[in-house]
């Protein structure tokens, strides 16, 4: 018997009746014939010709701003790409919900006329959950079906499929999208062969080796807060925005800029009347409850970044979560390796995988921050993964490390500088990062790190077995205070000190630290709050027995009474001068000599101050203490103004200025500069000159925030009024 198919398409493979031989070829239906033959009939695989897929999602939402992203993806795959590549290649990658998805719908949905034989999807996320794996041959088998690709023909090994797939692609425009795509292993095989298609992959990660395979990268940031409005506005109506502008901005603002966070509070305001921008902005305030209140239903927020997050390695997804509970906002490859109890070498790796995956961002100088909302996740998979006590023993070590640099850089700053704490074992094994050549200067570390030192600090007070490197590390960060006046921040640090002293029964260093926090509250005007301060630092002084303390205790005292009677400021400058003398504490000695010497200047002693002066100008000089002989100095300079030796008192104060500015001691050098101001005006000096010592005085005090600039600046605009 004959077939009725052509010769050329016709197979035929003899069996026995009882079928147990072995076929060969492609078989797909048999149909017992007269005389125990069998004919196995099937056509070569092959492809529809009217099969046009159309499979990229539709976008559901209103879609705003990525118009710059729009142009890029034009110029790479569409019409304003290079003559000379035939086939686009594209990668856009960022964090999970930024909306990498939503853009290439948005372009594709746009480009139907580039992709006339129609535009493929596959979402390496499903396979993912239905494969067990991301497995770029699934994805290549799914390829085939959307080209018309009968499954009985679609072969076994990848390599056939792959091979399938370029010829059932050749001579077609398509587009192949494959979202979600974890790993590059292998995903350049589906770049289709037809001159003017296009393969775009999305990718929670930065995937570089698809870079090495020849693929134009785009990274995908979130919305800014203009983006974010619009997103608001289109979803919930203008009137809604309109009628509570503020609590709408702080929605989008609690979002961090992600689309699928702003998707889910519009769907929550849309779907409860009763719910107002102001309440739900409330209610999304508080960062415990901020990633619960980001969920509908099953859709939230952290199920999104839960995808990204089971991609990790156990080591990475650990890190993750920890620091997710670090104390600060930025932290170097040296914190999250100290936050994980693990080397510097594996936690760079680590943030490197990190910052690919997009849930890290890099904020220059070696440090990285979360995104708000990434960062709450981390916390959340950490409180629900982390065994009992993580989180306190994580405290502890980078609250040790950060005692550790902060007292380093005190000790490379001024080493004779009085204090309490005694870090000798702890120093002993810590490696200096600022006596290493090029290194960062301890001051300028300590500035860019004063906010996350802070956040380590009122973690570490919440915990009673750390309340001793709680008072060591408020005492070794006041030095930077010295220079950068952040009146709050050391109010605050040294509250938070003084207490853990008092808690853990230290009276010598409870009296130190609320010495100190009598200065930043004279700066803020709240000299009885500084007095009760400086009655309890006398107080434990007093227990403590130690002179250098009872000394220094009298010398903040003395500049207490400074404000209110001069005559009993000279009393305890004396008296510190005696018990430093005693302690032989050399430096002490220095300093209650200068502050005496200004009382005794400001009580019109001015002859004898200027003597006074420099004695303490001398010994300060000849200790190689260049900030302090600076202010010495400038106290000089007023001395000279008032016993009305003018030009010599504006050579000392100009002299001073520059000193203090060289050392960084803003602060003072702004008083400087508004002291010989004075003098140049009363002198009928350069109008100019004036100006600018006052503008530079303004720049200082604005910087941080003294409420002399207001003063300052009447006094500016005044004069310019004149001119």
């Amino acid at each position: 018997m004959r077939s009725e198919e052509p010769a050329a398409r016709r197979e035929s493979t003899y069996v026995s009746n009882d079928l147990s031989g072995v076929v060969h070829g492609p078989s797909v239906q048999a149909q017992r014939i007269h005389g125990g033959i069998t004919f196995n009939v099937q056509a070569q695989p092959g492809v529809g010709p009217d099969i046009r897929p159309d499979e990229v999602p539709p976008l559901p939402f209103p879609f705003v701003n990525c118009l710059l992203c729009l142009a890029e993806l034009d110029a790479w795959l569409g019409p304003g790409r290079s003559a000379s590549v035939k086939v686009g290649f594209g990668a856009l990658y960022g964090m999970s919900g930024v909306g990498k998805t939503a853009l290439v719908s948005r372009w594709a949905d746009g480009k139907r006329d580039l992709f006339p034989n129609g535009q493929i999807y596959v979402d390496f996320a499903v396979l993912r959950e239905e494969a067990e794996g991301e497995d770029v041959s699934e994805a290549t088998r799914q390829c085939l079906r959307s080209l018309g690709v009968d499954e009985s023909s679609i072969p076994a090994s990848f390599a056939e499929r792959t091979s399938l797939f370029r010829s059932c692609s050749s001579g077609r425009r398509l587009l192949v999208v494959l979202d979600n795509v974890s790993r590059p292993e292998r995903v350049a095989s589906l770049i289709p062969k037809g001159e003017g298609s296009a393969l775009l992959v999305t990718s929670s990660s930065l995937i570089e080796e698809l870079a090495a395979d020849g693929a134009r990268m785009m990274p995908v940031r979130p919305l800014d807060r203009a983006s974010g409005l619009e997103l608001l506005t289109e979803r919930c109506g203008e009137a809604a925005i309109e009628a509570d502008v503020e609590s709408a901005e702080r929605l989008v603002d609690l979002c961090g800029g992600l689309p699928v966070a702003l998707h889910i509070v519009a769907a929550r305001l849309l779907t409860n009347p009763g719910l107002t921008m102001a309440r739900l902005a409330g209610e999304l305030a508080d960062e415990s409850g901020r990633l619960a209140g980001m969920s509908l239903g099953e859709r939230s927020v952290s199920a999104v970044l839960d995808l990204g997050y089971r991609e990790f390695p156990s080591d990475v997804a650990r890190l993750y979560r920890l620091l997710g509970w670090l104390p600060g906002t930025t932290f170097d490859v040296g914190v999250a390796a100290m936050a994980a109890d693990i080397d510097t070498q594996s936690a760079e790796t680590m943030l490197r995988m990190l910052v690919s995956a997009g849930l890290l961002e890099p904020v220059g100088d070696g440090r990285h921050r979360f995104h708000g909302l990434v960062r709450l996740h981390a916390r959340e998979r950490a409180a629900d993964e982390e065994p009992e006590g993580e989180r306190l023993a994580l405290i502890r070590r980078v609250t040790t490390h950060y005692l550790a640099l902060t007292a380093l850089a005190d000790r490379s700053i001024r080493l004779d500088r009085l204090r309490v704490t005694d870090l000798t074992m702890l120093l002993a094994t810590a490696p200096d990062p600022f006596e290493v050549k090029g290194g960062q200067m301890p001051l300028d570390w300590l500035e860019a790190e004063h906010r996350n030192i802070m956040d380590v600090l009122r973690a570490a007070a919440c915990e009673e077995t750390l309340r001793t490197q709680v008072w060591q590390l408020s005492e070794a960060f006041t030095v930077l205070f010295y220079y950068y006046r952040h009146l709050g921040y050391w109010r605050e640090s040294l509250e938070l000190g003084a207490a853990a002293a008092a808690a853990s029964l230290e009276p010598a260093a409870e009296a130190r630290l609320r010495s100190l926090l009598s200065r930043p509250l004279m700066d803020q005007g709240k000299y009885e709050a500084a007095r009760r301060e400086l009655d309890a630092a006398l107080a434990c002084a007093e227990v403590s027995g130690d002179l250098v303390v009872r000394a220094s205790v009298q010398e903040f005292l003395g500049r207490h009474w400074e404000h209110f009677d001069l005559a009993r400021a000279m009393d305890a400058y004396r008296r510190a001068l005696e018990l430093s003398t005693a302690a032989n504490e050399r430096r002490g000695v220095a300093l209650a000599t200068f502050f005496l010497g200004c009382v005794q200047d400001a009580d019109g002693d001015h002859g004898k101050a200027l003597s006074t002066l420099r004695r303490a100008h001398a010994e300060l000089t000849a200790r190689d203490d260049p900030r302090m002989a600076a202010r010495v100095l400038a106290a000089m300079g007023v001395a000279h103004d008032h016993l009305g030796e003018h030009d010599e008192a504006i050579r000392t104060l100009s002299v001073a200025a520059r000193a203090l500015r060289e050392q960084r001691a803003t602060h003072y050098e702004a008083q400087a500069l508004v002291a010989l101001a004075g003098i140049r005006e009363r002198s009928a000096a350069d109008p100019e000159a004036v100006r600018a010592d006052l503008t530079r005085a303004l720049e200082i005090y604005e910087a941080g925030f003294n409420p002399e600039a207001k003063v300052l600046r009447r006094r500016l605009e005044g004069e310019g009024a004149a001119d």
